[in-house]
């Protein structure tokens, strides 16, 4: 957002209206939507800065002083900057006075501490997210995220390359050593700690499987069909891999900015042909 840009609350829609005042109760948390305005506290706030050291406080306490009015400030820059980031993913049916206060509370607790710019991007995604549709994202998500650094994140966002839709988010990994995983980083060891943080649930051994009473299914890639016909008309096996997402996984998996690999559908048709299943593409 222009930081020469002023705006005005009353021209804000009524979900984000909404949404600041949701979160000034639950919270305790003011905002001002106008960066100009916020140039000018700060100022203000540096002649406060000036005024503490003439009074008679030690040397010690002065610091401290300094120190929290520089912390608090850049909490509160961080916690305006994820909402700014939110308006536009907002839509006009959103509910957020449906939004649970402790939800808001640890959200807003969790990221005054996120300061990059791409981490912040996700952040906003979650809370624009919970306001389209409360609920969609647990507590339990927003402490996960609060751990993730931006080599984790990175890292997941490539993984999310290799999710199809089977009826719900399936990642498919096959040979994690194939090269078409290893180009993006995808190994043994990178599957081995998204499974140690919770992202995702990793057997290097056997894999998992799903069943099928029917002799048809239809998965997608990123809209891309592909429809399977088997041999048989019920209890029907398809290996899926090795890894699945956790729940966690599979909410933070629609944030992230995952993108198709052109090679990758091709691959999976090849890998289930080779299991004797009849495949039609549909795109």
């Amino acid at each position: 957002m222009p930081q020469n840009v002023l705006i005005n609350l009353e021209e804000l829609s009524k979900p984000i209206n909404t949404l600041i005042k949701k979160i000034s109760n639950a919270a305790g948390i003011l905002y001002e939507p106008t960066r100009i305005k916020r140039k000018a506290l700060a100022k203000a706030e540096a002649k406060k800065t000036a005024i503490l050291t003439d009074i008679e406080v030690s040397d010690i306490q002065k610091r401290a002083m300094h120190r929290f009015l520089k912390e608090e400030t850049i909490k509160q820059e961080n916690i305006e900057s994820i909402l700014e980031k939110s308006f536009d993913k907002i839509e006009n049916n959103a509910t957020p006075d449906n939004i649970e206060d402790d939800w808001i509370t640890h959200f807003f607790d969790k990221s005054k501490y996120i300061s990059d710019e791409n981490m912040q991007e996700l952040w906003a995604k979650v809370l624009s997210g919970e306001s389209n549709a409360p609920h969609s994202y647990s507590k339990r998500t927003i402490e996960c995220l609060s751990n993730l650094d931006k080599y984790d994140a990175e890292l997941f966002t490539n993984f999310c390359k290799f999710i199809w839709n089977i009826g719900d988010l399936q990642p498919l990994i096959f040979d994690y050593n194939n090269k078409i995983y290893n180009d993006y980083n995808i190994n043994f060891s990178a599957l081995l700690h998204l499974d140690e943080i919770g992202l995702i649930n990793f057997n290097h051994d056997s894999g998992f499987s799903m069943f099928f009473d029917t002799d048809q299914i239809v998965e997608s890639y990123f809209g891309k069909e592909l429809h399977f016909q088997f041999n048989t008309p019920s209890n029907n096996r398809l290996n899926m891999g090795h890894t699945t997402l956790t729940k966690t996984g599979k909410e933070l998996a629609l944030v992230v900015n995952a993108s198709p690999i052109d090679d990758f559908y091709t691959y999976v048709i090849n890998y289930y042909s080779d299991q004797g299943i009849t495949l039609t593409t549909h795109i």
